[in-house]
């Protein structure tokens, strides 16, 4: 099992990892969803993560609000993709959409050409997604070669509020891309999912105490 602690900055790193975390998503600004965290940051968490062990996915994010981005911004991203890459991050946690709620092709190509020989996640961002284009979704980002798709099955509310369609989720994706779990997951409810949906992979800041 893989209980992922999603880091705002290095804060409760180090305490996570004594308590079991086998994964970091390293991130900023968690009031805003997670921007991306700083240069002194990235390369220390990855220092102390890898002394134990633990893989970093580092949060590749310029701003707040939502996940359409402009040329500047995806040029911020690539640049930010290529500096934790440099640093040591195993992963890259992205998502970037259209303002028709569909996976933004364009800027998932170039950030995955960035990305090459790391992890990559598509973020959160996949909620935004209507649920009668996830499925479709699903397979897009597959066929990009994205190794994972963090969600909580909803815009909103805990994933065990939306564990029949996180159920539709794992059962369609058959293996193809992994799917991890996060969205007001703790250390007493994430055995419920994992029990409902048979995944091995939690994500969360509950996780450990």
């Amino acid at each position: 099992m893989i209980r992922e602690f999603c880091a705002e900055n290095h804060s409760d790193v180090e305490r996570a990892l004594s308590l079991g975390a086998n994964r970091i998503e390293l991130c900023d600004n968690l009031a805003v969803g997670g921007t991306t965290p700083s240069y002194g940051v990235i390369d220390h968490v990855c220092r102390k993560a890898h002394a134990q062990g633990a893989a970093v996915m580092t949060m590749i994010r310029p701003r707040g609000g939502d996940f359409c981005y402009h040329q500047a911004e995806l040029d911020i991203m690539l640049a930010d993709s290529q500096l934790a890459k440099s640093l040591g991050s195993d992963g890259l946690v992205f998502g970037a959409l259209t303002k028709e709620g569909w996976l933004d092709e364009v800027a998932l190509a170039q950030l995955m050409q960035q990305a090459e020989g790391c992890q990559t996640v598509f973020h959160m961002a996949f909620d935004q997604i209507p649920r009668q284009r996830q499925l479709a979704a699903l397979d897009c980002l597959v066929d990009y070669g994205v190794t994972r798709i963090l969600t909580r099955g909803g815009l909103a509310g805990s994933a065990l509020e939306h564990l029949d369609w996180l159920k539709e989720l794992v059962t369609y994706a058959d293996g193809r891309i992994e799917l991890v779990v996060g969205g007001g997951l703790t250390q007493t409810n994430y055995h419920q999912l994992v029990d409902v949906l048979g995944i091995e992979q939690v994500h969360g800041t509950r996780l450990f105490w």
